[in-house]
């Protein structure tokens, strides 16, 4: 399948999480947006600096209304060893076969290791960033977080008390 660009619908799907707990994309959003982030494999040196970072910055993603979801062929039982080790807060997904990874259309670099790409999904299930980079591990969270920003309406301080943003 072709990779999914910005404006596409993401489609749905169910993946055992870390503690085997299923996990369905859909319901996910019908909480807010979701950043799906799939990795090529569980403590590699760009792997983990990834994880990492989302973890070190988690809570302005939850701030933003959030979800992360980080998706790799790795085993249940690989993820929650990971997600214990690096005291990951967010739900890494098992795709041992690879369908969702080939349902996004996240491609093998070097016919060999598994992409990363990092989809940023809005509640009405619409693709609104996607950045593909096997070396940049660090930019996908910050390239989520920008996106992220941009989904929420401006606050201003006249909202927040309640007063009218204009004269009438």
């Amino acid at each position: 399948m072709a990779a999914l660009e910005v404006g596409s619908i993401a489609p749905d799907f169910t993946l055992e999480d870390q503690d085997g707990n299923s996990v369905r994309l859909y319901s996910e959003l019908e909480r807010g947006p979701v950043v799906l982030y799939f990795y090529p494999k569980d403590e590699t040196p760009g792997c983990t600096a990834e994880a990492c970072t989302f973890r070190d910055q988690y809570t302005d993603f939850v701030d933003a209304g959030a979800t992360v979801l980080g998706v790799s062929d790795d085993s249940v039982a690989s993820h929650r060893a990971f997600a214990t080790r690096h005291r990951l807060p967010f739900r890494l997904l098992s795709d041992p076969d690879g369908s969702v990874r080939k349902l996004y259309g996240v491609k093998k670099t070097l016919w060999v290791m598994n992409g990363r790409v990092t989809f940023v999904i809005d509640p009405n299930r619409t693709i609104r960033h996607a950045f593909r980079s096997q070396l940049k591990f660090r930019q996908h969270v910050t390239e989520a977080l920008s996106t992220l920003r941009t989904l929420r309406p401006p606050t201003s301080a006249a909202s927040q008390t309640g007063a009218p943003s204009s004269p009438t």
